[in-house]
Protein backbone atom coordinates (compact mmCIF):
# COMPACT_ATOMS: atom_id res chain seq x y z
CA UNK A 1 0.00 0.00 0.00
CA UNK A 2 1.59 3.78 -0.93
CA UNK A 3 5.07 2.99 -1.18
CA UNK A 4 5.31 -0.10 0.84
CA UNK A 5 6.03 -3.58 -0.73
CA UNK A 6 2.66 -5.59 -0.90
CA UNK A 7 1.81 -8.24 0.67
CA UNK A 8 1.08 -11.63 -1.74
CA UNK A 9 -1.85 -13.12 -0.74
CA UNK A 10 -2.18 -16.96 -1.10
CA UNK A 11 -6.02 -18.29 -0.29
CA UNK A 12 -5.93 -21.58 1.57
CA UNK A 13 -9.01 -24.16 0.98
CA UNK A 14 -10.33 -22.81 3.98
CA UNK A 15 -10.86 -19.70 3.00
CA UNK A 16 -12.25 -20.47 -0.05
CA UNK A 17 -15.04 -22.69 1.97
CA UNK A 18 -15.66 -19.67 3.69
CA UNK A 19 -16.45 -17.36 0.27
CA UNK A 20 -18.05 -19.99 -1.97
CA UNK A 21 -17.64 -19.18 -5.47
CA UNK A 22 -21.29 -18.10 -6.68
CA UNK A 23 -21.95 -20.79 -9.65
CA UNK A 24 -23.65 -18.25 -11.82
CA UNK A 25 -20.52 -16.16 -12.43
CA UNK A 26 -18.68 -16.94 -15.07
CA UNK A 27 -14.67 -18.12 -15.06
CA UNK A 28 -14.07 -15.00 -17.34
CA UNK A 29 -10.91 -12.85 -15.77
CA UNK A 30 -12.78 -9.50 -15.16
CA UNK A 31 -16.03 -11.18 -13.11
CA UNK A 32 -13.49 -13.26 -11.19
CA UNK A 33 -11.32 -10.13 -10.35
CA UNK A 34 -14.64 -8.36 -9.82
CA UNK A 35 -15.73 -11.10 -7.44
CA UNK A 36 -12.55 -10.83 -5.28
CA UNK A 37 -12.78 -7.22 -5.57
CA UNK A 38 -15.69 -7.15 -3.43
CA UNK A 39 -14.37 -10.04 -1.24
CA UNK A 40 -10.70 -7.83 0.13
CA UNK A 41 -13.48 -4.75 0.64
CA UNK A 42 -15.88 -7.18 2.49
CA UNK A 43 -12.73 -8.48 4.85
CA UNK A 44 -10.73 -4.91 5.26
CA UNK A 45 -14.15 -3.44 6.47
CA UNK A 46 -14.71 -6.31 8.53
CA UNK A 47 -11.22 -6.06 10.35
CA UNK A 48 -12.17 -2.08 10.35
CA UNK A 49 -15.26 -2.91 12.40
CA UNK A 50 -12.89 -4.93 14.78
CA UNK A 51 -10.88 -2.27 15.45
CA UNK A 52 -13.23 0.49 15.70
CA UNK A 53 -15.41 -1.55 18.08
CA UNK A 54 -12.64 -3.47 19.68
CA UNK A 55 -10.93 -0.17 20.76
CA UNK A 56 -13.36 2.00 21.84
CA UNK A 57 -15.20 -0.52 24.27
CA UNK A 58 -11.57 -1.98 25.68
CA UNK A 59 -10.70 1.77 26.59
CA UNK A 60 -14.03 2.43 28.52
CA UNK A 61 -13.90 -0.69 30.14
CA UNK A 62 -10.12 -0.08 31.07
CA UNK A 63 -11.38 3.28 32.37
CA UNK A 64 -14.06 1.60 34.78
CA UNK A 65 -11.71 -0.83 35.77
CA UNK A 66 -10.04 1.96 37.70
CA UNK A 67 -12.87 3.93 38.70
CA UNK A 68 -14.75 1.76 40.66
CA UNK A 69 -12.05 0.20 42.71
CA UNK A 70 -9.61 -1.30 40.55
CA UNK A 71 -6.09 -0.60 41.59
CA UNK A 72 -3.45 -2.77 40.21
CA UNK A 73 -1.68 -1.51 36.84
CA UNK A 74 -0.47 -5.01 36.02
CA UNK A 75 -3.77 -7.19 36.34
CA UNK A 76 -5.00 -4.25 33.70
CA UNK A 77 -1.74 -4.78 31.74
CA UNK A 78 -2.46 -8.92 31.94
CA UNK A 79 -5.97 -8.57 30.63
CA UNK A 80 -4.92 -6.10 27.33
CA UNK A 81 -3.12 -9.59 26.38
CA UNK A 82 -5.16 -12.49 27.85
CA UNK A 83 -7.38 -13.13 25.17
CA UNK A 84 -5.63 -14.38 22.79
CA UNK A 85 -5.92 -18.05 23.15
CA UNK A 86 -9.86 -17.20 22.73
CA UNK A 87 -8.11 -17.53 19.05
CA UNK A 88 -6.81 -20.96 19.09
CA UNK A 89 -9.80 -22.94 17.69
CA UNK A 90 -9.96 -20.99 14.53
CA UNK A 91 -6.45 -22.42 14.08
CA UNK A 92 -8.30 -25.14 13.06
CA UNK A 93 -10.89 -23.93 10.55
CA UNK A 94 -7.78 -22.44 8.95
CA UNK A 95 -5.27 -24.67 7.67
CA UNK A 96 -1.59 -23.82 8.81
CA UNK A 97 0.25 -21.39 6.63
CA UNK A 98 3.57 -23.62 5.85
CA UNK A 99 1.47 -26.65 4.64
CA UNK A 100 0.63 -24.40 1.48
CA UNK A 101 2.18 -25.40 -1.70
CA UNK A 102 2.18 -21.89 -2.18
CA UNK A 103 3.88 -20.74 0.58
CA UNK A 104 7.92 -20.96 1.00
CA UNK A 105 9.60 -22.59 4.20
CA UNK A 106 10.50 -20.30 7.30
CA UNK A 107 12.74 -20.61 9.97
CA UNK A 108 11.22 -22.13 12.80
CA UNK A 109 13.69 -20.31 14.78
CA UNK A 110 13.56 -16.80 13.24
CA UNK A 111 9.57 -16.79 13.44
CA UNK A 112 9.45 -17.81 17.69
CA UNK A 113 12.68 -15.20 18.06
CA UNK A 114 10.40 -12.41 16.01
CA UNK A 115 7.20 -13.39 18.45
CA UNK A 116 9.34 -12.67 21.36
CA UNK A 117 10.52 -9.66 20.70
CA UNK A 118 7.06 -8.43 19.73
CA UNK A 119 5.35 -9.86 22.64
CA UNK A 120 7.81 -8.18 25.37
CA UNK A 121 7.47 -4.70 23.27
CA UNK A 122 3.60 -5.17 23.45
CA UNK A 123 3.23 -6.23 27.36
CA UNK A 124 6.02 -2.73 28.31
CA UNK A 125 3.22 -0.80 25.47
CA UNK A 126 0.28 -2.10 27.47
CA UNK A 127 1.91 -1.49 30.41
CA UNK A 128 2.60 2.62 29.96
CA UNK A 129 -1.18 2.45 28.31
CA UNK A 130 -1.77 1.41 31.98
CA UNK A 131 -0.33 4.03 33.59
CA UNK A 132 -1.85 6.90 31.28
CA UNK A 133 -5.45 5.43 31.55
CA UNK A 134 -4.62 5.66 35.10
CA UNK A 135 -3.31 9.10 35.32
CA UNK A 136 -5.18 10.68 33.12
CA UNK A 137 -9.06 11.84 31.87
CA UNK A 138 -10.42 9.38 29.39
CA UNK A 139 -10.48 12.54 26.95
CA UNK A 140 -6.85 13.82 27.12
CA UNK A 141 -5.68 9.95 27.13
CA UNK A 142 -7.23 9.19 23.87
CA UNK A 143 -6.28 12.94 22.03
CA UNK A 144 -2.77 11.50 23.41
CA UNK A 145 -2.97 8.12 21.68
CA UNK A 146 -4.05 10.74 18.26
CA UNK A 147 0.20 10.96 17.88
CA UNK A 148 0.71 7.06 17.79
CA UNK A 149 -0.14 8.48 13.70
CA UNK A 150 2.85 10.70 13.71
CA UNK A 151 5.27 8.54 15.46
CA UNK A 152 3.96 5.85 12.78
CA UNK A 153 5.34 7.99 9.78
CA UNK A 154 8.39 8.00 11.05
CA UNK A 155 8.68 4.68 11.67
CA UNK A 156 6.96 3.67 8.50
CA UNK A 157 9.92 6.15 6.59
CA UNK A 158 12.91 4.41 8.07
CA UNK A 159 11.07 0.41 8.18
CA UNK A 160 8.30 0.35 5.77
CA UNK A 161 9.97 2.59 2.84
CA UNK A 162 7.40 5.06 3.35
CA UNK A 163 8.43 8.34 1.73
CA UNK A 164 7.79 11.83 3.69
CA UNK A 165 4.90 14.48 2.04
CA UNK A 166 3.53 17.86 2.58
CA UNK A 167 0.58 16.58 3.96
CA UNK A 168 2.26 13.69 5.74
CA UNK A 169 4.45 16.66 7.55
CA UNK A 170 1.21 18.50 8.21
CA UNK A 171 -0.14 16.16 10.13
CA UNK A 172 2.38 15.17 11.98
CA UNK A 173 2.89 18.99 13.01
CA UNK A 174 -0.80 19.22 13.67
CA UNK A 175 -1.14 15.88 15.92
CA UNK A 176 1.68 17.39 17.74
CA UNK A 177 0.26 20.58 18.86
CA UNK A 178 -2.37 19.00 19.93
CA UNK A 179 -0.87 16.97 22.09
CA UNK A 180 1.14 20.23 23.01
CA UNK A 181 -1.99 22.13 23.86
CA UNK A 182 -2.89 18.89 26.51
CA UNK A 183 0.54 19.00 28.35
CA UNK A 184 0.81 23.02 29.12
CA UNK A 185 -2.47 22.44 30.83
CA UNK A 186 -3.64 20.54 34.30
CA UNK A 187 -6.92 19.36 34.97
CA UNK A 188 -6.76 19.11 38.46
CA UNK A 189 -4.97 20.76 41.14
CA UNK A 190 -2.43 19.94 43.47
CA UNK A 191 1.30 18.66 43.10
CA UNK A 192 0.81 15.19 43.37
CA UNK A 193 -2.06 15.05 40.79
CA UNK A 194 0.05 17.00 38.79
CA UNK A 195 3.16 14.79 38.88
CA UNK A 196 1.15 11.77 38.56
CA UNK A 197 -0.62 13.74 35.22
CA UNK A 198 2.72 14.80 33.66
CA UNK A 199 3.68 10.42 34.08
CA UNK A 200 0.79 9.67 32.64
CA UNK A 201 1.36 12.26 29.39
CA UNK A 202 4.61 11.16 29.30
CA UNK A 203 4.22 7.55 29.41
CA UNK A 204 1.30 7.59 27.03
CA UNK A 205 3.18 9.46 24.54
CA UNK A 206 5.71 6.61 24.78
CA UNK A 207 3.28 3.96 24.52
CA UNK A 208 1.73 5.71 21.08
CA UNK A 209 5.61 5.39 19.90
CA UNK A 210 6.04 1.97 20.94
CA UNK A 211 2.46 0.90 19.15
CA UNK A 212 3.63 2.59 16.09
CA UNK A 213 6.77 0.54 15.88
CA UNK A 214 5.00 -2.53 16.84
CA UNK A 215 2.64 -2.30 14.20
CA UNK A 216 6.15 -1.36 11.19
CA UNK A 217 7.78 -4.18 12.83
CA UNK A 218 4.89 -6.01 11.93
CA UNK A 219 4.57 -5.53 8.45
CA UNK A 220 8.44 -5.31 8.30
CA UNK A 221 8.16 -9.40 9.45
CA UNK A 222 4.95 -9.97 6.85
CA UNK A 223 7.04 -8.63 4.11
CA UNK A 224 10.67 -10.02 5.28
CA UNK A 225 10.32 -12.96 6.87
CA UNK A 226 6.95 -14.31 5.84
CA UNK A 227 6.48 -13.15 2.74
CA UNK A 228 3.78 -15.18 0.93
CA UNK A 229 1.16 -16.41 3.34
CA UNK A 230 -2.08 -17.02 4.76
CA UNK A 231 -4.93 -15.90 6.60
CA UNK A 232 -3.68 -18.69 9.60
CA UNK A 233 -0.38 -16.93 10.20
CA UNK A 234 -2.50 -13.44 11.26
CA UNK A 235 -3.55 -15.88 13.86
CA UNK A 236 -0.49 -17.36 14.55
CA UNK A 237 0.98 -14.05 15.23
CA UNK A 238 -1.65 -13.17 17.29
CA UNK A 239 -1.14 -15.90 19.33
CA UNK A 240 1.94 -16.10 19.98
CA UNK A 241 3.15 -12.39 20.59
CA UNK A 242 0.22 -11.94 22.91
CA UNK A 243 0.63 -14.85 24.48
CA UNK A 244 4.43 -13.75 25.46
CA UNK A 245 3.34 -10.44 26.44
CA UNK A 246 0.43 -12.00 29.02
CA UNK A 247 3.46 -14.40 30.29
CA UNK A 248 5.92 -10.97 31.11
CA UNK A 249 2.96 -9.27 32.32
CA UNK A 250 1.88 -11.99 34.99
CA UNK A 251 5.40 -11.95 35.63
CA UNK A 252 5.73 -8.31 36.70
CA UNK A 253 2.22 -8.81 38.68
CA UNK A 254 4.00 -11.80 41.14
CA UNK A 255 7.29 -9.95 40.97
CA UNK A 256 6.14 -7.01 42.15
CA UNK A 257 3.62 -7.92 44.38
CA UNK A 258 0.41 -6.71 43.17
CA UNK A 259 -0.94 -10.25 43.39
CA UNK A 260 -1.33 -10.15 47.24
CA UNK A 261 -4.11 -7.14 47.14
CA UNK A 262 -6.15 -8.66 44.02
CA UNK A 263 -8.15 -10.58 46.56
CA UNK A 264 -8.98 -7.16 48.76
CA UNK A 265 -9.77 -5.69 45.03
CA UNK A 266 -11.87 -8.62 43.82
CA UNK A 267 -14.10 -8.15 47.15
CA UNK A 268 -13.87 -4.45 47.34
CA UNK A 269 -15.18 -3.97 43.46
CA UNK A 270 -17.85 -0.74 43.95
CA UNK A 271 -20.06 -2.52 41.23
CA UNK A 272 -19.84 -6.46 42.82
CA UNK A 273 -17.50 -9.25 42.17
CA UNK A 274 -19.49 -10.74 38.87
CA UNK A 275 -18.77 -7.34 37.70
CA UNK A 276 -15.32 -7.23 38.59
CA UNK A 277 -14.78 -10.63 36.79
CA UNK A 278 -16.75 -9.89 33.71
CA UNK A 279 -15.37 -6.34 33.05
CA UNK A 280 -11.41 -8.06 33.25
CA UNK A 281 -13.30 -10.85 30.84
CA UNK A 282 -14.53 -8.32 28.51
CA UNK A 283 -11.17 -6.19 28.52
CA UNK A 284 -9.31 -9.10 27.56
CA UNK A 285 -12.21 -9.72 24.50
CA UNK A 286 -12.38 -6.46 23.12
CA UNK A 287 -8.77 -6.23 22.84
CA UNK A 288 -8.34 -9.54 21.04
CA UNK A 289 -11.07 -8.11 18.60
CA UNK A 290 -9.11 -5.32 18.69
CA UNK A 291 -5.75 -7.01 17.55
CA UNK A 292 -7.74 -9.31 15.44
CA UNK A 293 -8.20 -6.15 13.20
CA UNK A 294 -5.32 -4.16 13.26
CA UNK A 295 -2.91 -7.19 12.44
CA UNK A 296 -5.43 -8.62 9.61
CA UNK A 297 -5.41 -4.74 8.16
CA UNK A 298 -1.40 -5.20 8.17
CA UNK A 299 -1.87 -8.15 6.81
CA UNK A 300 -4.52 -7.05 3.98
CA UNK A 301 -3.00 -3.99 3.39
CA UNK A 302 -0.38 -1.58 5.62
CA UNK A 303 0.55 -0.81 9.17
CA UNK A 304 -0.36 2.83 7.89
CA UNK A 305 -4.10 1.95 7.18
CA UNK A 306 -4.42 -0.08 10.24
CA UNK A 307 -3.01 2.53 12.25
CA UNK A 308 -4.78 5.33 10.45
CA UNK A 309 -8.06 3.43 10.89
CA UNK A 310 -6.98 2.77 14.71
CA UNK A 311 -6.71 6.86 14.97
CA UNK A 312 -10.76 6.88 13.47
CA UNK A 313 -11.56 5.42 16.68
CA UNK A 314 -10.00 8.02 19.14
CA UNK A 315 -12.45 10.65 18.55
CA UNK A 316 -15.22 8.27 19.80
CA UNK A 317 -14.11 7.64 23.37
CA UNK A 318 -14.27 11.33 24.79
CA UNK A 319 -17.88 11.55 23.62
CA UNK A 320 -18.59 7.95 25.36
CA UNK A 321 -16.02 9.33 28.39
CA UNK A 322 -18.79 12.56 28.82
CA UNK A 323 -22.12 10.00 28.68
CA UNK A 324 -20.32 7.35 31.03
CA UNK A 325 -17.72 9.09 33.53
CA UNK A 326 -19.50 12.45 33.54
CA UNK A 327 -15.77 13.82 32.14
CA UNK A 328 -15.81 17.61 31.58
CA UNK A 329 -14.62 18.76 27.67
CA UNK A 330 -13.12 22.65 28.14
CA UNK A 331 -12.29 24.45 25.41
CA UNK A 332 -8.73 23.49 25.48
CA UNK A 333 -9.80 19.88 24.73
CA UNK A 334 -12.17 20.90 21.79
CA UNK A 335 -9.31 22.38 20.09
CA UNK A 336 -6.93 19.78 20.25
CA UNK A 337 -9.84 17.11 19.31
CA UNK A 338 -9.88 19.54 16.73
CA UNK A 339 -6.73 20.07 15.73
CA UNK A 340 -5.93 16.29 15.82
CA UNK A 341 -8.99 15.72 13.29
CA UNK A 342 -7.39 17.82 11.04
CA UNK A 343 -4.44 15.96 11.11
CA UNK A 344 -5.94 12.94 10.82
CA UNK A 345 -7.40 13.84 7.85
CA UNK A 346 -4.54 14.99 5.96
CA UNK A 347 -2.81 11.81 6.96
CA UNK A 348 -5.88 10.42 5.63
CA UNK A 349 -6.14 12.04 2.16
CA UNK A 350 -2.14 10.79 1.86
CA UNK A 351 -2.95 7.61 2.18
CA UNK A 352 -6.21 7.91 -0.43
CA UNK A 353 -3.56 9.93 -2.72
CA UNK A 354 -0.91 6.60 -2.73
CA UNK A 355 -3.47 4.07 -3.28
CA UNK A 356 -4.68 5.94 -6.41
CA UNK A 357 -1.39 6.67 -7.49
CA UNK A 358 -0.55 2.65 -7.08
CA UNK A 359 -3.41 1.75 -8.55
CA UNK A 360 -2.88 3.66 -11.61
CA UNK A 361 1.05 2.50 -11.67
CA UNK A 362 0.11 -1.11 -11.56
CA UNK A 363 -3.86 -1.81 -11.80
CA UNK A 364 -4.83 -4.46 -9.04
CA UNK A 365 -5.63 -8.11 -10.47
CA UNK A 366 -7.14 -11.07 -9.77
CA UNK A 367 -4.23 -12.42 -8.71
CA UNK A 368 -3.14 -9.30 -6.45
CA UNK A 369 -6.13 -9.90 -4.61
Amino acid sequence: MGETQEVQLHVSEAEQAAFPKDPSQNDSPSSSSILKAWRWWLIVSLYTAFILGGQTAATLLGRLYYEAGGKSLWMATVVQSAGAPLLIPLLFRFPSSHSSSHSPRRSTAKFAAVCTGIGLLIAGDNLMYSYGLLYLPVSTYSLLCATQLGFSAAFSFFLNSQKFTPLILNSVALLTLSAALLGVRSDTGGAANGDKQALGFVLTLAASAAFALILSLLQLTFQKLLKTETFSVVLEIIIFTNVVATAAAAAGLFAGGDWRGISAEFAGYEKGRVSYVMTLVWIAICWTVYSVGAVGLIFMASSLFANVIATTALPLVPVFAVVFFHERIDGVKVVALLIATVGFVNYGYQHYLDDLKQRKKTPRTADDL
